[in-house]
């Protein structure tokens, strides 16, 4: 069965990686999965989504969830492989194009033997997981109802194609953007006296904060707070009103989340009004930690193990995944697979090992098929 379905879902990689959409964009993307998923007669779900695709195989109760993410980034592809981006600035440069081939392979594999299955397999093809969006938008629609439990997969270029890596618990950051704004007064640089220097005040600020991981927090809780955007002025000679700062807040847990939000304000704050200034802090909530459950985790490792994937330790990273949203709804668990690649997620050479496509394809397929089993046990 595998032999003939890998040419179906190698084609189709290929096809998602030449031509990739963003967040939100998807609807080259959407009409080749449903297009897929109608060849193999497997039912999708109207359920309004926007972009993307929901599909279920199987019938009737305990109901499992598989989710691959499908959009792509705004990046300009430099590698040289034959089937690169044909769309200028716009690349799979973190690998959901194989994330959804990977599904589809499964939903193929499940569809073969939909007779055995103990349940039903519920398939989400999510949009938007770059601007953590999808997740968010697939659950308002009803995605996630009557699911008893969730399974998702990210691909490692660090790991080889025959590892995989997952761990209980926190597995990723709590993702929260910041802006802020500086108030001074405008001045000629020659007389800096005359007005309040926002720049100043703003660059205090930048150095003030890395005293909230190193002074703060334990060391044994990790945080990051990184400015990645200042602006100010526009001309050599004149000191601005304002300064504008960007960035973003990485943390593991809510209540160092709440406490990193709660310093950064006060310091804020108060270093622009020991200045003579004003300044405003604003917190834009992103996704929060992906929670494993202990259980799901474990099932999953035992699978891994018997499909010949040597399960490797794992620490907890600060990057963001907005798969965080389902399991704040259901039990579950979200796990990476060696993608074997020299180039890291986000970079213009990224590229993955296609190797991977189907075991892994066969790994997600008795992740649901088994995870239907042990459910039907309780």
């Amino acid at each position: 069965m595998t032999n003939t379905i890998t040419p179906i879902i190698e084609q189709l990689f290929l096809d998602l990686h030449k031509n990739p959409e963003l967040s939100n964009q998807e609807f080259e993307t959407t009409k080749k999965l449903r297009n897929c998923l109608e060849q193999a007669n497997i039912r999708i779900l109207e359920l309004g989504a926007k972009t993307g695709v929901i599909a279920e195989i199987g019938s009737g109760s305990p109901v499992v969830a598989l989710r691959a993410d499908i959009d792509a980034l705004p990046i300009d592809e430099q590698s040289d492989c034959q089937y690169r981006s044909t769309k200028q600035g716009v690349m799979h440069a973190c690998g959901h194009d194989l994330h959804t081939s990977v599904l589809m392979g499964a939903a193929y594999l499940l569809k073969a033997n939909e007779q055995q299955l103990k349940g039903t397999v519920r398939l989400l093809f999510q949009p938007a997981e770059e601007n953590f969006s999808g997740a968010l938008h697939f659950i308002e629609i009803g995605a996630l109802n009557g699911v008893d439990a969730i399974f998702g997969m990210h691909n490692n270029p660090n790991l080889t194609i025959n590892q995989m890596a997952s761990r209980a618990g926190p597995f990723s950051a709590n993702v929260d953007r910041i802006e802020i704004t500086v108030k001074g007064i405008g001045a000629h640089a020659a007389r800096p006296e005359s007005g309040i220097d926002p720049i100043v005040i703003g660059a205090q600020i930048v150095n003030a904060i890395q005293t909230i991981s190193s002074r703060t927090i334990s060391g044994l809780d990790p945080v990051v707070v990184s400015i990645t955007k200042f602006l100010g002025g526009n001309t050599w000679n004149v000191i601005p009103e304002t300064v504008e700062m960007e960035g973003t807040v990485r943390t593991l847990t809510p209540d160092i989340r709440l406490k990193v939000k709660q310093q950064l304000t006060s310091i804020v704050e108060n270093i622009a009004f020991s200045m003579g200034s004003e300044a405003e802090l604003r917190w834009f909530d992103g996704p929060p930690s992906i929670i494993n459950v202990a259980k799901w985790i474990d099932f999953c490792q035992n699978i891994a193990k018997q499909e010949g994937y040597e399960v490797v330790d794992f620490q907890p990273q600060l990057g963001g995944e907005d798969f965080a949203h389902y399991l704040h709804h259901v039990p579950g668990a979200f796990i990476n697979l060696g993608s074997q690649s020299p180039y890291a997620l986000h970079h213009p050479k990224f590229l993955v090992n296609r190797n991977m496509i189907m075991p892994a394809a066969n790994y997600l397929a008795n992740l649901a098929q088994l995870g239907l089993i042990e459910l039907a046990k309780h």
